[in-house]
C-alpha cells in the first residue's frame, strides 16, 4: 500500500501521538519512514522579535537546536529500528515549515505524509496560522492528520 512515509514532528507531545501511528502504519505495510523536524532560523530582525545578536552566537544557537533535533530523531530511529522499520532522519533548518515537508516528501518520493493538528480556532488559528492546514491544502501526496 505505502511504500515511503514521511512523518512529521515538532517535538510536541501530540506530535509523538503522529509518529506512534506512523511507525505503526509502516510496519503494517512494511513500507520505509522519513521521519522530518523543521528547526526554524534565528530571528535577526527587530521586527520579527529578534535582539542583536553577533552571528557567531546566532550560529551556536541554531547549531544547539538543530543538534537537540537531530538527538530527537535518533530516539525515534531507534524506536522504528526495534519495530523492524527502516527509518531515515532529516533535520531542515526553514521558517517555511509547510513547504519543507511538502518538499522533502517530493524529494524522497514519499506517497504519504503523517503530522499532527495542534487545533488551533478563532483567532489563535488566524494569528499563527496552521502547517497542517498548509500541507493539506498543499501537497500532492496524500496526508494523514492526527488530532
Amino acid at each position: 500500500m505505502y511504500r515511503r512515509i514521511l512523518i512529521a514532528t515538532d517535538g510536541s507531545p501530540l506530535s509523538d501521538q503522529a509518529i506512534e501511528s506512523g511507525l505503526s502504519l509502516a510496519a503494517l505495510c512494511k513500507a520505509g519512514v522519513i521521519v522530518v523536524k523543521v528547526v526554524p532560523l534565528y530571528s535577526r530582525s527587530y521586527l520579527e522579535g529578534g535582539d542583536y545578536t553577533s552571528l557567531d552566537d546566532v550560529k551556536r544557537i541554531e547549531d544547539q537546536w538543530v543538534h537537540s533535533a537531530q538527538q530527537q530523531l535518533a530516539d525515534i530511529a531507534a524506536t522504528g529500528a526495534a519495530r523492524g522499520v527502516t527509518v531515515k532522519t532529516s533535520v531542515m533548518k526553514s521558517d517555511l515549515v509547510a513547504e519543507t515537508l511538502i518538499d522533502v516528501a517530493k524529494e524522497h518520493d514519499c506517497d504519504l505524509i503523517v503530522m499532527a493538528s495542534h487545533g488551533r480556532k478563532g483567532l489563535k488559528r488566524l494569528l499563527l496560522g496552521s502547517e497542517t492546514q498548509h500541507v493539506l491544502t498543499h501537497s500532492t501526496v496524500p496526508v494523514l492528520v492526527l488530532r
